[in-house]
């Protein structure tokens, strides 16, 4: 199978280093093409354009930050000096795994479709290190052939590959686990920089959460990023979820869910972009919740 990899960035990379040690023969492309080039040591082949990466092969894998960037990037063909067709995605089968909202998806599935290609959504749960281990969560929305043909390919990213049914649906289930980062960081942030400010003894609070039916694992993976107020290293930066909750924002909206919190947790994660933290690990919103306190000027 010769693979297109469209979007070489912070979990495109490793992704498709990962189908290159499998054996895969990946045409990539980034728009920063530096971000691309390192997989040249693993046999991939790094292009200038996507239409180059598109024709020479006969599966596209989509892992970008937003809708606009993925339709950019496929639709934005003119420069195809390669091969002058109009129409080159005509015959392949178009993955998208990057998280955009469930319409989107169904928008570009008749689009594509349109143009004689297949489609299908597969957005992942999880990060570098899961993706590094080969431990992200794979959700599909597909036609089931679809499904059972490209499962063996989503086992090099993960061994849980859930098929949620058509297009739409596993992007919807995406946009719902994203919210829980949201909440449970949020609710996280609130009562660690309560119980500091209070003076409690931190290691004996967690110490009860951990027991508790309150605890969540991404209490611990985030808490000495809290405690230290270090965000340097992202997992996932503070822009792209803000990109997130927008769009769970209009979705809920749409379908009559209060959506209040959202758009109170909107605004932290605007602060925390307005305070330079952009690219920084989403835990950086723990500073807006609780700000550090500033020593009072004195002469």
């Amino acid at each position: 199978m010769k693979i297109a990899f469209l979007g070489t960035g912070l979990m495109g990379f490793p992704m498709a280093k990962r189908l290159c040690a499998a054996g895969y023969e990946l045409n990539v492309y980034n728009r920063s093409k530096n971000k691309a080039e390192e997989l040249v040591n693993f046999n991939a082949n790094v292009c200038d354009t996507p239409a180059e990466a598109i024709i020479n092969s006969d599966t596209v894998i989509i892992m970008l930050s937003e809708y606009y960037a993925v339709c950019s990037t496929l639709f934005n063909l003119q420069n195809n000096s390669v091969s002058g067709s109009k129409n080159i995605l005509k015959g392949k089968t178009v993955i998208q795994m990057s998280t955009i909202s469930p319409d989107e998806n169904i928008l570009l599935k008749d689009r594509i479709e349109k143009l004689g290609a297949e489609f299908f959504e597969a957005p992942v749960l999880g990060s570098l290190p899961q993706i590094e281990a080969g431990k992200l969560v794979v959700l599909v929305g597909s036609e089931k052939d679809q499904f059972e043909k490209y499962k063996d390919l989503f086992n090099n990213f993960g061994d849980d590959i859930i098929h949620f049914g058509e297009v739409g649906k596993a992007s919807s289930a995406k946009l719902a686990l994203n919210q829980m980062i949201i909440s449970l960081t949020s609710a996280f942030s609130m009562s660690l920089g309560y119980v500091i400010n209070m003076g409690v003894d931190v290691e004996k609070f967690m110490r009860v959460l951990r027991k508790s039916a309150l605890y969540a694992p991404t209490f611990d993976k985030k808490l000495d990023n809290m405690l230290n107020r270090d965000f340097k290293n992202p997992n996932f930066p503070v822009k792209h979820l803000l990109k997130d909750a927008k769009l769970m924002n209009n979705q809920f909206a749409k379908n009559g869910i209060n959506n209040l919190i959202l758009e109170s947790v909107i605004k932290i994660l605007k602060t925390t972009i307005d305070e330079g933290y952009s690219e920084y690990d989403y835990s950086a919103l723990y500073n807006s919740i609780h700000p550090e306190i500033k020593a009072p000027f004195s002469k």
